[in-house]
């Protein structure tokens, strides 16, 4: 039988100077993979700008809840807004002091009295029960802005001091002030006895969640606006 043809194109070929080629590299862990998904590194891209930002926010709100206040002006009325220390008695003394004839004092319960919050600010009631006006309706802070709106109109007035809790204050500012677009509103915050302790975890706890809740405030506001401005004047 005829000899086996040479197999020389089975052979690998020699590169340069008779050497046998490198051997081929296989792609290790990540080498030649694909890369993440554009739309998934936008999204996280995004959620990483969002965190900064709220953070900036959230920095700003702490330091606009810690900053003194002076005094507020003279008004036509006074608004505090219940659910925490001291706010009833600042505007008890504001109201004391001549800083405006009338009181309104939003979303109290339905057993409290004006002796109970006298007795607490130290300050005699009967001088001043003809001057406050004890509100009952009110459980949120829509609904303290909606009353103090009511009361307001009620007694023509163009000013008021605007008393709450420090951190409270921009939420309720931001719903008074859709409430009462036509009135001057003053601020007189109070500085809760857990804020001048320092910022401890629980009342970052408690700033955070404020934040969050005047962030949501916000465009719902604006949404309601745009729909006042919108609606007919009867």
């Amino acid at each position: 039988c005829a000899p086996a043809a040479p197999l020389a194109h089975l052979r690998p070929r020699r590169g340069p100077g008779g050497r046998d080629p490198p051997p081929r590299s296989r792609p290790g862990p990540g080498r030649g993979s694909p890369g993440p998904d554009p739309p998934v590194t936008r999204l996280l891209g995004l959620a990483g700008l969002l965190c900064l930002v709220w953070l900036a926010g959230f920095a700003w709100f702490v330091r606009l809840a810690e900053l003194p206040v002076a005094p507020p002006p003279q008004a036509d009325g006074i608004v505090v807004l219940t659910g925490g220390a001291s706010r009833v008695e600042t505007a008890l003394r504001l109201l004391q002091e001549g800083r405006a004839p009338l009181l309104l004092i939003s979303g109290v319960g339905h057993s409290a009295a004006l002796s109970d919050f006298a007795r607490e600010a130290r300050v005699d009631p009967m001088p001043l029960a003809a001057r406050v006006t004890l509100g009952r309706t009110a459980t949120t802070t829509r609904g303290n802005a909606a009353e103090a709106a009511a009361w307001a109109r009620q007694n023509a007035m163009r000013s008021l001091i605007v008393v709450t809790a420090s951190y409270h204050m921009p939420r309720a500012l931001l719903e008074l002030g859709r409430a009462l677009p036509d009135v001057a509103l003053l601020p007189a915050p109070v500085l809760p006895p857990a804020l001048r302790a320092g910022l401890s975890l629980p009342v970052l706890r408690l700033l955070a969640a404020e934040y969050t809740k005047f962030l949501a405030t916000w465009p719902a506001g604006f949404a309601r606006g745009a729909q006042t401005r919108d609606d007919p004047v009867g």
